[in-house]
């Protein structure tokens, strides 16, 4: 466990850590009220306390274990807002991989979010016309509710980018235009609503609907 700590005693991020590992290393001094009765009797026969440190490192509390992501530290004289006595913090942010299951919470890039509902086999999930299954349905109800026209654009430049085989890359703020979008659509030759028709996965037959 002590292997995955730099120098300060801080857990390196990308390190897998598992139950009880330190994350960060700490000894807070004991105070002579601190002392046990067997620790009391060494220090007034030889002077000295058996241990004058004991362990308060943070670590990786039971069920939390996955792969350090990042790791942030705030210090008092860096004009950081600290609780009072304290000068100095580390937050450690730690990732877990999982398989996805119903029930769990899902959120985009474009501000939408959605609960998985339902889990089907490959077989069973719609496909498009050259086969290719669906891999995530999304509820058409969260793109009115959230206006997250963005995230409809993006999927119309992506397929009309697979279909050209080209990479597109565009900023947030200063990105593909309407116009950028529709025309590599275009060229892609794509209907010009950019739909297509889905075939049900159970029976091979056309959805009424594009």
């Amino acid at each position: 466990a002590l292997r995955n700590l730099d120098a300060r005693g801080i857990i390196r991020i990308g390190a897998e850590v598992k139950d009880g590992d330190i994350l960060v290393g700490k000894v807070t001094p004991k105070g002579l009220t601190e002392q046990t009765p067997e620790e009391k009797l060494l220090y007034a026969i030889f002077g000295a306390k058996s241990k004058e440190v004991r362990d308060t490192s943070l670590r990786v509390p039971h069920g939390a274990d996955g792969v350090v992501a990042d790791v942030k530290i705030f210090k008092r004289e860096d004009g950081a807002e600290l609780p009072n006595g304290v000068n100095e913090l580390v937050r450690v942010f730690i990732v877990q991989k999982r398989k996805i299951r119903v029930g769990d919470k899902m959120a985009g890039r474009h501000g939408n979010k959605g609960v998985i509902s339902n889990i089907l086999p490959e077989e069973d999930m719609p496909y498009l016309p050259d086969g290719t299954p669906v891999d995530v349905m999304l509820n058409p109800l969260g793109v009115p509710s959230r206006m997250n026209i963005g995230q409809v654009l993006e999927l119309h430049l992506g397929m009309a980018a697979k279909q050209l085989g080209i990479h597109v890359a565009t900023p947030v703020f200063d990105g593909a235009t309407d116009e950028d979008v529709w025309s590599t659509v275009a060229e892609a030759g794509m209907a010009k609503d950019a739909k297509t028709v889905l075939y049900d996965g159970r029976t091979g037959e056309p959805f009424d609907s594009r």
